[in-house]
């Protein structure tokens, strides 16, 4: 198991789910009120895919900035690492998930679980130094 803490820039990553527009515009609220970034999004650190952390993403996007913490790992390597379809008639792989963000497909919200080892909350990254 490694992962590593980065400021990525935003324009190299790669998603494989839709957002929820509502969760969206609350947590782009949040974030913007709080001004800084308390969780990092997790990505697969070969393919750039965002595994968990759309909708944190997004915000970072719409606000403009240009880099947004990423725990970086190595997805298809790490055994610890475990994904899941929460919805019905989704065949859920690794590799599917990776296929996704490469080609663009994206599923609908909230269609993937991932368990992760990883606990890196908490942070206080202002949302300066992410411009």
């Amino acid at each position: 198991m490694f992962a590593q803490l980065k400021l990525v820039n935003i324009d190299n990553l790669k998603f494989h789910e839709d957002i929820n527009p509502s969760r969206l515009s609350k947590l782009q609220a949040q974030i913007s009120t709080d001004g800084h970034i308390k969780t990092p999004i997790i990505v697969d650190k070969k393919n750039m895919v965002i595994l968990d952390g759309h909708h944190r993403f997004n915000c970072c996007k719409n606000l403009g900035l240009k880099k947004i913490p990423c725990v970086l790992v190595d997805y298809l390597e790490d055994s610890e690492i475990k994904v899941s379809s929460r919805k019905k008639n989704f065949k859920i792989t690794k590799k599917i998930v990776i296929a996704a963000g490469i080609n663009g497909f994206l599923f609908p919200h909230k269609t993937t679980r991932h368990s992760l080892p990883y606990k890196f909350k908490n942070l206080f990254i202002p949302l300066t130094n992410l411009q």
